[in-house]
């Protein structure tokens, strides 16, 4: 963040008396960029971010928390909040940021910090579907085996490096920000770089602003790849104004973000990227302590036929060596033998290093930490903490949810409420997330993380269980995959059809007063196969049960297409000419619907309950 000289307390409402005070007074400087955030300017000037957008209101410029503004525009509200702007060079400000970054680098990867190395950054390739991610990945790899080592055959372990201007650079070779995301649920926040890659034909489209979001809640710095710059419809202008849109102003148009045209087909632009990653990582100061134990991440995992378990891991700190004896999550073992990503065997990997190992007991899961111990016996003792505390874990943990949020800000748990909202047009968006941003107490502020229209998906749940969040819907769906990996991640997800309610049941979770909900689980569906008659003019469906289970007396749903043509419960149960009780998922039975005899063959009977959210 810029530089601050301001007093101690400097207070808005006294802002009018210091034109009133001796012209000899002193006035104190604020450091501006080029370009900030409504929130960013409010944290520096000390002031709630309404005074900031009351401000902006007075000027004609409607805007919200997360709007960006220019540095005119700051400086007019600094002016007037008694202070004296001052556009700090874009280096100055890069360097602080650096130095910020370099103390956290410094405190999670070294104890000693006269031992800190510098480290090659570690790159995650995103954007929207089709815009040219994975022909990225493939022109920087041909492009580093012409300069290194011409035709070289590349082992697929998950991550490359590629060398330009003799310093290395790691890729993960996992393009697009679920996997992003899904390394973050794990708690593996590797990445130092992301590059977000756009078509210049095409823009900025919905993935590409998820991948913004994702990359943003992650805090990981962006470089923009503006791709396809040789079709004749390419309009890189088009795109940054796009991105200046969605929160990115380019260098060029007076803001922080790098971003460099490519055509990724013609292999143009490449080199001028990687130096551009290079530039903001130096800005970064990526180091770590090549002299202690290694420490790193698995990114990729198998059993393999012939060798056994093996592991792609990235070595975040220290030196991994051949015979070292390492845990890696819930498993462990002995360095047998180490690859690189060219299946040359090496002795050792530093920092930042993609290496593929084996000789661990069994196959550990991806976003497992791997740490080097002194033997056997440190390496049980660690494995036997490690689970007394994952059973103690998982009696304790919570995820966030409208339901247990009082609790968990009383407990001290929640600071920030993370929220993904999506909606069924834009119109509804900016209302619901400026109304839901100036909620909040002395004790938790909420922050939307990602906003957009459609319905819910299983990105947006990936990203709620990465940034312990919740899922906000007005006026749309969740998608069966969706509702899935909620209820396996325990993320909460609520959909409102009145925006007042939504916001409302926020303000309640917050204060302690929301009522409990009741939420529909889906129990099992099965397939009408054929319609018989049940006597008393009553008719029963043959059906196949193609997923979960079927318990009499269930709650019914009867499907045709996409109508519902009835929701009931059960009537009655059968397997054959017997009652039966429970029916599973793979065998045939008899169902019948109370007050519903209307069954097509090729309907579909949707079984479920309604329980207590969160329980």
């Amino acid at each position: 963040m810029a530089r601050v000289n301001k007093p101690e307390k400097p207070a808005i409402p006294a802002a009018e008396k210091s034109a009133q005070e001796p012209a000899q007074a002193k006035i104190p400087v604020i450091d501006l960029p080029r370009s900030i955030g409504v929130r960013q300017l409010a944290e520096m000037l000390d002031v709630d971010s309404i005074y900031i957008i009351k401000q902006l209101m007075r000027s004609g410029i409607m805007a919200n928390i997360n709007q960006i503004i220019d540095y005119d525009t700051a400086a007019v509200i600094v002016t007037t909040a008694g202070f004296k702007p001052h556009l700090t060079p874009l280096k100055d400000q890069m360097m602080a940021s650096a130095a910020e970054e370099g103390k956290k680098q410094k405190k999670k990867y070294g104890k000693d910090a006269e031992n800190l190395e510098p480290r090659p950054p570690v790159v995650t390739v995103m954007g929207h579907v089709d815009h040219g991610k994975t022909k990225l990945l493939d022109a920087i790899r041909q492009t580093n085996v012409v300069d290194q080592e011409a035709g070289g055959i590349t082992q697929h372990i998950g991550a490359y490096q590629t060398v330009i201007d003799g310093r290395k650079i790691t890729f993960l070779d996992t393009p697009g920000h679920e996997a992003f995301t899904a390394m973050r649920a794990h708690g593996a926040n590797i990445t130092d770089v992301t590059i977000l890659v756009v078509a210049a034909d095409d823009g900025v489209q919905p993935q590409t602003l998820e991948a913004i979001s994702h990359a943003k809640a992650a805090e990981v710095p962006i470089v923009v790849a503006i791709n396809k710059v040789d079709k004749d419809n390419a309009d890189p202008n088009r795109v940054k104004q796009q991105l200046t849109e969605a929160g990115l102003v380019v260098e060029e148009w007076g803001g922080t973000t790098v971003a460099v045209e490519i055509s990724a087909k013609n292999k143009t632009g490449i080199k001028q990227l990687l130096e551009s990653v290079l530039l903001v990582a130096d800005m970064e100061e990526l180091q770590a302590n090549p002299n202690q134990p290694a420490a790193g991440v698995v990114i990729e995992a198998k059993m393999d036929k012939t060798m056994g378990p093996l592991a792609t891991v990235l070595i975040r700190a220290g030196t991994l060596k051949d015979e070292d004896t390492v845990v890696v999550g819930n498993t462990w073992g002995r360095i047998r033998a180490m690859f690189n990503d060219k299946s040359k065997r090496i002795k050792k990997a530093e920092p930042s290093t993609p290496v593929e190992i084996l000789g661990l007991a069994d196959v550990p899961e991806v976003g497992d930490n791997l740490v080097a111990v002194t033997d056997e016996k440190h390496a049980q003792a660690i494995l036997a903490h490690k689970k007394e505390e994952q059973e103690r874990a998982s009696q304790k943990a919570a995820a966030v949810s409208l339901d247990s949020l009082y609790d968990q800000i009383n407990a001290g748990k929640v600071k920030e409420l993370n929220v993904i909202l999506k909606t069924d047009v834009q119109g509804s968006l900016e209302p619901i997330r400026t109304s839901l941003e100036r909620l909040g107490t002395d004790q938790v502020k909420v922050r939307i993380i990602h906003g957009a229209t459609g319905n819910i998906t299983e990105s947006d749940v990936m990203l709620a269980s990465a940034s312990n969040g919740l899922v906000l819907g007005f006026s749309v769906t969740a998608g069966e995959g969706a509702r899935n990996l909620a209820a396996a991640s325990g993320v909460d997800i609520r959909i409102y059809n009145i925006i007042y309610t939504l916001v409302d049941d926020v303000d309640k979770a917050l204060k302690g007063l929301l009522e409990p909900v009741f939420v529909e689980v889906i129990d099992g569906r099965a397939d009408v196969r054929a319609v018989f008659s049940g006597g008393k003019g009553l008719k029963a469906a043959g059906c196949m049960v193609t997923d979960g289970k079927v318990t009499r007396n269930s709650k019914v749903r009867v499907r045709r297409g996409k109508e519902i043509v009835a929701d009931s419960t059960v009537s009655s149960l059968k397997r054959f000419k017997d009652d039966a009780r429970e029916v599973a998922a793979g065998y045939e039975c008899g169902v019948g619907v109370k007050d519903f005899n209307d069954f097509k063959v090729g309907d579909v009977l949707e079984f479920y309950r309604m329980e207590k959210s969160g329980t």
